[in-house]
């Protein structure tokens, strides 16, 4: 069955190389081998590999805009003769080539460069509300593939270096003819024996094993700005994996993840506290000492604060990132009122009470739900089945 490449990378058929690019490097971030070591995500890694070569290469994304499958092989033996797919012995490509590939067959693309651009690299980072709030710059120690300090990338032993591959000629493939219905067909392969570089390496750096990259732990230096939020991603432009050859490396992403705090929990840049008073300080009011993250502030509270009360202090809350990574203000502070009423009461207290209660000719519940009026719930059914 052919392939549909433009559904592995998640774009649409009519995506530009720029979306495609994003969408190939979105997906290895989540599945290259050095982030991700499941076996069914590394297969899905060489799934997406081998779509972003099809649809950066002009001419194999045109084979899979006629319909067919520029990576088919197809297999067994030839002609219609014996009732066999005609097809089946080469792929919609080999076909292409036959018929668009001018004298003597094959286009001749030449050999592929061993320099082969990094993957990305992420880490993550976990911050407390207070360093979110104020930006933090620290050393991250990080274990990314690293250029090859012996060959510099090269991937050949000090010394030597690479000779033309004596089967493809420098070409970086190898023809074969094959007849069918069609007549004859030529098709081209990358060769089996320099891997379509055309050059190969006699001797091997023994450092790297010709890859021209190693494993290095080494320490940099992030610099996170006040105003992040968990799930937030800071760039860090070539700092993540060495392609193979030495290639240019990919980038380094420092993931935020924000601690739980025990005090204030966030919204966006605003933040959101609850202060518990006892009956008594609701009643008669009170100021007491709240903690900001700029400090200590006065709370004053009006007397009679009713439980649910919400206090706003404009300003008090997280700086406000811009897209810029600049702070554009800051969020409010948002105090939320708590009554409790005491469970447990000594017989002097439970006098004292009731005493509070006959002089506000409170021994009774009102019924009224708190109306101005004095028509609670009961007075306002009866005056509903009178009228």
């Amino acid at each position: 069955m052919v392939r549909d490449y433009y559904g592995i990378l998640g774009v649409d058929s009519d995506a530009g190389p720029d979306e495609i690019k994003r969408a190939y490097r979105r997906l290895a971030r989540e599945l290259h081998p050095d982030v991700n070591p499941d076996a069914a995500a590394q297969e899905r890694f060489r799934e997406v590999s081998a779509a972003y070569e099809v649809l950066t290469d002009p001419e194999k994304r045109r084979i899979v805009d006629l319909g067919g499958d520029p990576l088919g092989n197809g297999g067994g033996g030839g002609g219609g003769a014996g009732g066999a797919d005609p097809f089946s012995a080469f792929g919609f490509g080999d076909i292409m080539d036959a018929f668009f590939g001018g004298q003597g067959g094959g286009r001749g693309r030449g050999p592929r460069s061993r320099i082969q651009p990094g993957a990305d690299a992420l880490i993550r980072m976990q911050l407390t509300l207070e360093e979110c709030a104020t930006g933090v710059t620290r050393d991250l120690t990080v274990d990314t593939a690293a250029l090859c300090s012996e060959c510099t990338g090269s991937g050949c032993a000090p010394g030597s270096t690479p000779t033309m591959c004596d089967i493809c000629n420098g070409r970086g493939e190898v023809q074969s003819v094959q007849r069918s219905f069609l007549g004859q067909v030529v098709t081209s392969r990358p060769c089996p024996n320099c891997r379509g570089f055309g050059e190969v390496i006699p001797e091997p750096c023994r450092q790297c094993g010709g890859d021209g990259r190693v494993r290095s732990r080494r320490t940099v230096s992030v610099r996170i700005p006040a105003g992040v939020a968990d799930g937030m991603r800071v760039r860090l432009a070539g700092q993540g994996e060495v392609g193979p050859g030495g290639g240019p490396a990919g980038d380094l992403y420092v993931e935020v993840e924000e601690e739980p705090h025990e005090l204030f929990t966030r919204d966006g840049a605003d933040l959101h506290c609850t202060v518990q008073l006892p009956m008594t300080a609701a009643a008669l009011g009170t100021t007491l000492p709240l903690p900001t993250l700029d400090g200590t502030e006065e709370l004053h509270l009006d007397a009679g604060t009713q439980a649910g009360t919400v206090r706003t202090l404009r300003g008090k809350g997280m700086p406000r990132l811009r897209s810029t990574g600049r702070v554009d203000g800051h969020g409010d502070l948002m105090v939320h009122v708590d009554v409790a009423v005491p469970t447990k009461l000594d017989a002097k207290q439970t006098e004292l009470l009731r005493q509070l209660a006959e002089l506000r000719g409170e021994e009774q519940p009102d019924l009224a739900g708190g109306n101005r009026n004095g028509h609670g719930i009961f007075s306002r059914l009866r005056d509903s089945f009178g009228r």
